[in-house]
């Protein structure tokens, strides 16, 4: 698989503190893209599913984690609260689907959740009906869809850039059959 990017630690990237992996290539191309590095198909590192499980693993652990994270999350750390999940952003993670999804298994073995961004709608991605897009769908537990747009920036929301843009709750959104957004509760 092809990504872009790796961060041990995130307080925006979805709720709580969460490691992000960055993948490579995007076919939304939104203007005003605030990754736009990330959008080449060609570029970016090559690795494996299972690199990427391993730099998950190594992130996720607590010492690690601590010696070159911030300051607010060494006291996070020391005041016990732990990494709460793995965010897939891009780029667009459901170009690589296949692969998310088995880096998404290993990271639920760890008991963490998973967010996953993307500039399509979930009904888009429902539309597709591919087993890879299904399957990741399947294995989110927040999606954060629809593409940026720049006219409708608010910098007050959480966890997305413009106001088209929705936190889906995919369990509740599974278990009712209807979409259901994130309150943070």
């Amino acid at each position: 698989m092809q990504i872009c990017g790796f961060s041990n630690e995130s307080f925006v990237d979805g709720p709580g503190i969460r490691v992000v992996l960055f993948v490579q290539g995007c076919d939304n191309a939104c203007p005003h893209c605030h990754n736009p590095e990330s959008w080449d198909v060609n570029s970016g590192d090559e690795v494996s599913p299972r690199d990427v499980i391993k730099m998950i693993k190594t992130a996720t652990k607590r010492g690690n984690a601590l010696s070159h994270a911030s300051s607010k999350a060494k006291t996070a750390a020391i005041t016990g609260v732990k990494v709460r999940g793995v965010t897939f952003s891009g780029g667009e993670p459901f170009m690589q689907a296949g692969e998310l999804v088995q880096v998404a298994g290993a990271v639920k073995k760890l008991g963490l959740d998973i967010t996953t961004y993307t500039g399509h709608t979930y009904e888009e991605l429902l539309l597709r009906d591919d087993e890879a897009t299904n399957a990741l769908l399947g294995i989110t537990d927040f999606l954060v869809d629809g593409p940026y747009v720049h006219e409708l920036r608010d910098i007050s929301l959480k966890f997305r850039g413009s106001t088209n843009q929705r936190i889906i709750d995919m369990k509740k959104t599974r278990e009712s059959g209807t979409v259901v957004l994130y309150t943070g509760q």
